[in-house]
Order: structure tokens, then sequence, then C-alpha cells
């Protein structure tokens, strides 16, 4: 009789233990909201543009990844962001209140950071967008109406990667690897995504798992192997980071159950 009691009561219990298992998806979109409100925070502290730019997948085959040409400490910075691929993200402004006019210095703003294990960018929010392109992700209802379209990231190679000591690939101006990025101005106003669209980041479920070297366990220059869990949910339980035009100001868009 005692077990048959022990067996009900763990029975009962499962489904509140099961519950305070963390969330990765939550911890991530939580995060990232939080990121993105710091980019326009410093965007409006620093009274210029900030870009808040983020690790694309085999960044080392840009053709203005002059890896050779690097410091040893640039070198190192760019080999730790190897595990960083759809995970990453950093701040950075080109110019700053002390600048003379007609010239500016980039700066990093934060070091690089990334999400929590369990969850990642969608993969597909990192196709870079051009004019007129499609939406790289449909999000719809219930009903089969559109819900949400997102468009890729925008992309730039002004901006010095991995860090605001790495050399141009060109002595004439700026020409770095080119890096996915959302940009506030000034006046904390989105300036960046497509003209008229609220900037969309879609938060993905599972795993990004990386090539390490046996020896050392560090990770190698190769594709990550990205595996969504459970398959389907970027759009059947979708968690966006929803960014409003003019205002700048973020909040988050959640699938409801009814």
């Amino acid at each position: 009789m005692v077990i048959a009691i022990m067996g009900i009561l763990a029975a009962l219990a499962l489904p509140t233990v099961r519950g305070l298992k963390p969330n990765a998806k939550v911890a991530a979109t939580r995060q990232l909201l939080d990121a993105v409100s710091r980019a326009r925070q410093l965007a409006l502290s620093q009274r210029t543009t900030v870009y808040m730019v983020f690790v694309p997948t085999n960044f080392w085959l840009d053709a203005h990844y002059t890896y050779p040409l690097w410091t040893p400490n640039d070198k190192s910075t760019a080999d730790s962001l190897l595990d960083k691929q759809l995970l990453g993200y950093a701040y950075v402004c080109l110019r700053g209140v002390g600048d003379q006019p007609g010239g500016h210095t980039p700066r990093y703003l934060s070091s690089w950071r990334t999400l929590p294990q369990g969850a990642y960018i969608s993969l597909e929010k990192f196709t870079p967008a051009i004019p007129s392109s499609p939406p790289v992700l449909t999000i719809t209802t219930n009903g089969g109406m559109i819900a949400y379209q997102v468009y890729g990231f925008n992309y730039t190679n002004n901006i010095p990667f991995p860090s605001q000591t790495t050399p141009s690939a060109s002595p004439t101006g700026p020409l770095y690897v080119s890096l996915p990025y959302i940009a506030f101005d000034g006046m904390g106003q989105l300036v960046s995504g497509v003209s008229g669209q609220p900037e969309l980041i879609p938060i993905s479920e599972g795993s990004v798992t990386f090539a390490r070297d046996p020896a050392t366990k560090e990770a190698r220059k190769a594709s990550p192997q990205v595996t969504e869990r459970p398959p389907g949910n970027t759009k059947d339980n979708y968690s966006l980071i929803s960014i409003d035009r003019q205002t700048g100001r973020a909040r988050v868009e959640r699938r409801k159950v009814l």
C-alpha cells in the first residue's frame, strides 16, 4: 500500500517537476530582448549609430578574412568565435562624441556574448536582405493567415572584425568581413532592416553543434550542425523579437495558446 501511494504521488508530481525545467527558448528570448534594448540605450547615450552585430556561419570563408595579417590577439579572438556562430553578438559604433569632424574611430562597446545553450537565432535570419527580396520565413496563424513575415539581416563590411584593432583588407578604406547587424541611430530609431517593416528576429529551440579538435577540444573551421528540436518549433511555437521602426523599442511576440 505504501509503495502504491508513493507511485501515485510521484505520478502527480512528475508534470510539476517537468515544468520546473529551464526553458532555453524563453531564456534566450529574454536575453536577446534585453540585448536589443541595450543596443538602443547605447545609441542614445553615445549620441551616434550603434550596431549590434552577429556572428554568421563560415565567416572565415569571406574574401576579406585576412587572418595571416592579423595580430595574435585578433587571431585568438577570431578563433574564439568559431563556436559562437548563430549565437554570438556584440555592440560597435563607428564614430563617437569625441571624434574630430570628418574622422572616426570604430569602437567595440562590449565583448562578444552568446545566447544560452539550447537556443539560437534562426538560420533563415542570416540570409542577406537585398532590395525586393522575399521573406526568409513566413509564420501563419492556425487558420493559415499570415501573421509575420521575417526578412534577413542587413550586412555590412565597414565594421572591424573580430575586434576594433583588426586591419582593413583594403589600404584605401574600411573593408572587413561582412557581418549581419541591426542598428539604432542617436535618436534611438531603428535604421536597419526592410523599409516599412519591423525588424523580426526569430529564436529557435534546439542545438548548434561545432566540430572540435579531438586533442584540444577547440572548435575548428567547419559549418555548425544545427538541429531544431522539436522540429518546426521556429514557426509552430514561434518566439520573435519585434523591433518597432519609429521608436526602436523591442518586444516579444509569441504564439498564444487559446
